[in-house]
């Protein structure tokens, strides 16, 4: 089965689905770092379909950059600027033809992340 790359983002602070948020994926290679695709979160916090669909799918080290600034500023949360968190970069691996699922888990002031199913 060929691989592909799936996310989704919950707002903690709001306990809700993230919606609105633009996700950027970039593949990096050395020092350089290709944009490949840019979604923007649904009513679920989910893009519609995978970010990084099947016949896209290569293994390489992948960077989701989150622009979570931007989705908090909206909301009215935490308006202070400078926002301690603005883009949340994260940068992985996929090594097998699998499903590969990066959450973000998101509020103010911290996030968490995990390789989920």
């Amino acid at each position: 089965m060929p691989g592909f790359l799936t996310t989704h983002v919950l707002d903690t602070s709001r306990g809700s689905p993230a919606e609105g948020l633009k996700i950027t994926l970039y593949r990096i290679t050395g020092q350089s770092r290709e944009k490949i695709a840019e979604k923007i979160t649904n009513a679920d916090g989910r893009t519609d379909g995978p970010i990084l669909p099947e016949d896209a799918f290569a293994t390489g080290t992948y960077e989701l950059v989150f622009a979570a600034g931007d989705y908090l500023r909206r909301h009215g949360i935490d308006a202070i600027e400078p926002l301690f968190l603005d883009e949340v970069p994260i940068r992985f691996g996929m090594s097998a033809q699998d499903h590969y699922h990066v959450p973000l888990l998101l509020s103010p002031y911290g996030y968490g992340t995990y390789r989920g199913s």
